[in-house]
């Protein structure tokens, strides 16, 4: 069974928060934690994800605090689970040439590989925009 981790759950919420957040306004990892009900420690790592992927900035000191790197509207749920969850995989086979042996005949492969393309199309289709609309 296909099943997002709690990381992935948490990294919705928190980016979720940031984009109901007025434009511009940088919130603090306690202040997004508490409003998600996200452990902080947990949080901050999961938003040092979202940095390196480009879809959070940060920045430290008085003021420092964390904001959506693009409008919501450009960010697709796809690209949120993939900063912390790595490449939507339903199988190991579809890692790569040679990660299975059976791959050139398995004919289970082609189904494992219609999944992923499905649910890749499923949450590139979804902004996160449209998830923080209340």
């Amino acid at each position: 069974m296909m099943e997002l981790t709690r990381k992935g759950e948490y990294a919705i919420r928190g980016i979720l928060y940031l984009a109901r957040q007025p434009q511009g306004k940088v919130s603090l990892v306690g202040d997004i934690a508490a409003a998600s009900d996200v452990p902080k420690s947990f949080l901050a790592k999961i938003l040092q994800d979202f940095v390196k992927m480009g879809l959070v900035t940060s920045s430290r000191g008085t003021g420092g605090g964390f904001l959506l790197a693009r409008s919501a509207d450009r960010i697709t749920l796809r690209e949120v689970v993939e900063a912390v969850e790595g490449p939507i995989m339903p199988n190991r086979c579809l890692s790569g040439p040679g990660a299975c042996d059976r791959d050139r005949f398995c004919r289970v492969h082609p189904v494992w590989e219609r999944v992923r393309q499905e649910t890749i199309a499923i949450l590139d289709g979804i902004t996160i925009e449209e998830l923080a609309r209340e």
